[in-house]
């Protein structure tokens, strides 16, 4: 399950205690893991302070999105 912003769409670590957005306030809802391999995205990103999964980066710079 990952956590997410049910305004801001902001993704959470699973072990964020927070039931609101520290970003935007919104609501942390949970939903189904959207990979078929069942590796949450929390498990392969950089976590910052706010617990906010981060995107991935490309080596040449810039944010690799999701297709």
């Amino acid at each position: 399950m990952d956590r997410i912003c049910s305004q801001c769409h902001a993704q959470f670590a699973n072990e964020t205690k927070a039931d609101w957005c520290p970003a935007c306030g919104g609501a942390l809802v949970d939903r189904p893991a959207l990979d078929t391999t069942g590796i949450s995205a929390a498990d392969m990103g950089a976590i910052d302070h706010r617990g906010i999964v981060l995107p991935r980066r490309h080596a040449l710079g810039g944010v690799i999105t999701p297709q």
